[in-house]
């Protein structure tokens, strides 16, 4: 008998104690199920990634679940003394499983699809160029704060006591929004629910009881959430800071808006996010960042020793490849020369800059306009997009009449997921990579003893929580109202642990975030970084895991495997690329 048939003939086995353990509590039929039943279920992978075929039962010093729980039945008790014996073993039953867990679990170099993908049918690789192929370090964030702050001092004559303000690295996270009629930063869910806890006024957090009076409750209408692409028009109020380069942005909106709370002053939050927009603007689109970066490359660039291996092995397996940024060539060409070498062009079929994304995806008028090595602009109409030359605006309407580059086949890479991604699944059929260089800070997280502790009791205790609710007495009723405050308590642990403030880029307290969302729908798959791609051969499929939606059954087999650690999986691969 294979290991997983051994390991759902066990189950079945206790399942008469199931029922048991049930009745002990005096729990209706059918709600014992999800808690005990998975319970069990996590002992049998447990057991399955300990890679040795045994039950869970029969590791040393681990009970059986349904066993344990019966036999801490005691005649007699009052019902809230029967609810905390259930309680007292649930929580042991825990702390046994925890040193089952193996960690590092979770390789931060995977890649994780959404949608199943197989690289064997990718002939055209596509590019950003931003936090995709060029990454910066923590410095390039202080520059742009910085110089944005002074922007608002010099040009809007903004009080000079701002530039005691200087840049806080983990104040914000990626995806968050902005109301911008009220000056509040905030998290909001996937369901267009603010989470508590996360809403910023300033530099301070806002008392729970204000926010719901505020929004009348914790839900954003969909009539004032941002547009499509996150941004606030059309009378929206709420606009989505989904760019990495928003990081700086987010954090100056809070400095301005707590320096004029701290002193009093009047002000209109509409007109100062105005402001604020547009000193950020004004960092990029004059050039101050650009010239900045040349100046000192060495400080602001990573070196991308790993995007130019996985550049090279595309181009050893005669892949097409092309380049589409927002950025002016000089400032590619020094960076690329930089990461890559001189001859960085010479990898690239095409190569595009300054498109004006995502308006380069949907406006069908703009020509593109060739580039020489000097940056002047030459206005002889193009024919045809030649490799080694660069091109600058354009449309993709045209870009596809003039490559032939259509459908499936294609597979780009960007970091923003709607000025990068949205159009291209939506309305292109390409297929879409999306880097988030936050998810391997994540992924190490999830991987420490503290959260995985953590987070087994909390889902622990939130069972305990659903099956024993149904208990009516008075007594019973204070017992889960106990436990309901202690798990009101873990809670904010489980977000302090990734951001103090607003927690992870990728959950609320329970629920996927608006970002998550978002990301699901518009990437194929995602990754911490490009050189995820260097521990796959081109011939794999990425194939989205399949998890139980909440009527059906939690017993899937592909379960058993998918918690194995991928490590090995990945070092197979990497050896086949070679």
């Amino acid at each position: 008998m294979t290991p997983l048939s051994l390991l759902l003939s066990s189950l079945l086995k206790h399942r008469e104690c199931l029922q048991k353990a049930a009745a002990f509590c005096q729990v209706p039929p059918g709600l014992h199920h999800r808690s005990f039943s998975s319970c069990l279920w996590k002992q049998k992978s447990d057991a399955a990634q300990h890679g040795d075929g045994q039950l869970l039962s029969q590791q040393p010093g681990v009970k059986k679940c349904a066993a344990s729980v019966c036999s801490s039945s005691s005649d007699g008790q009052d019902p809230a003394g029967r609810l905390w014996a259930v309680y007292n073993e649930s929580k042991r039953r825990t702390e046994d499983l925890i040193p089952l867990i193996p960690t590092n679990s979770v390789d931060p170099n995977t890649i994780f699809a959404n949608n199943e993908m197989s690289l064997r049918d990718i002939e055209i690789y596509g590019f950003d160029y931003d936090y995709t192929l060029a990454f910066y370090s923590s410095h390039l964030h202080t520059l742009i704060f910085n110089i944005a702050r002074d922007i608002l001092i010099t040009n809007h004559r903004y009080p000079e006591d701002l530039r005691k303000y200087e840049y806080i690295p983990d104040f914000a996270v990626r995806g968050l929004h902005y109301d911008v009629q009220k000056a509040l930063l905030m998290k909001i869910d996937a369901f267009h629910y603010i989470q508590l806890g996360t809403v910023y006024r300033g530099l301070h957090p806002v008392r729970d009881e204000e926010v719901i009076a505020m929004y009348e409750g914790c839900h954003v209408p969909l009539e004032i959430m941002s547009d499509f692409y996150g941004k606030s028009s059309h009378g929206h109020t709420m606009k989505q800071f989904m760019d990495i380069f928003s990081l700086p942005e987010m954090t100056l909106l809070s400095c301005v808006n707590d320096f004029f709370m701290r002193h009093n002053i009047d002000y209109e939050p509409v007109h100062l996010y105005k402001d604020v927009k547009e000193a950020i603007r004004d960092v990029h689109v004059k050039g101050i960042m650009y010239r900045a970066v040349e100046a000192d490359i060495g400080k602001y660039i990573c070196y991308g020793e790993q995007s130019h291996a996985v550049l090279k092995k595309l181009s050893e397996h005669g892949k097409k490849m092309f380049l589409i940024t927002n950025s002016p060539f000089d400032f590619v060409d020094r960076g690329m020369s930089y990461i890559v070498g001189k001859d960085w062009r010479d990898l690239f079929d095409v190569v595009i800059v300054q498109a004006d994304k995502p308006s380069f995806f949907n406006d069908r008028r703009r020509p593109f306009r060739r580039v020489t090595d000097k940056g002047t602009l030459l206005w002889d109409r193009i024919h045809r997009l030649e490799k080694g030359q660069i091109y600058k605006q354009g449309n993709l309407y045209e870009f596809l009449r003039l490559t032939g580059w259509r459908g499936s086949k294609v597979l780009y890479f960007g970091d923003h997921i709607y000025s990068d991604l949205a159009d291209l699944t939506l309305k292109h059929g390409w297929r879409t990579g999306a880097i988030i260089p936050e998810l391997r800070k994540e992924i190490k997280i999830i991987n420490t003893k503290q959260y995985v502790h953590m987070m087994a009791w909390l889902q622990a205790l939130t069972g305990l929580i659903e099956q024993m609710q149904v208990h009516r007495d008075p007594a019973s009723q204070a017992v889960v109202e106990e436990w309901i405050r202690e798990r009101d308590a873990m809670r904010p642990q489980t977000k302090d642990i990734f951001n103090s403030q607003f927690g992870s880029l990728f959950r609320t307290y329970h629920n996927p975030t608006y970002f998550s969302r978002r990301l699901s729908r518009f990437a194929d798959i995602y990754m911490s970084s490009i050189s995820c791609l260097l521990n796959y051969n081109l011939q794999h499929t990425f194939f989205p895991r399949r998890t139980p939606l909440q009527h059906e059954s939690p017993f899937w087999p592909e379960h058993t495997l998918a918690g194995l650690n991928v490590s090995s999986q990945l070092h197979g691969n990497k050896a086949e690329s070679k």
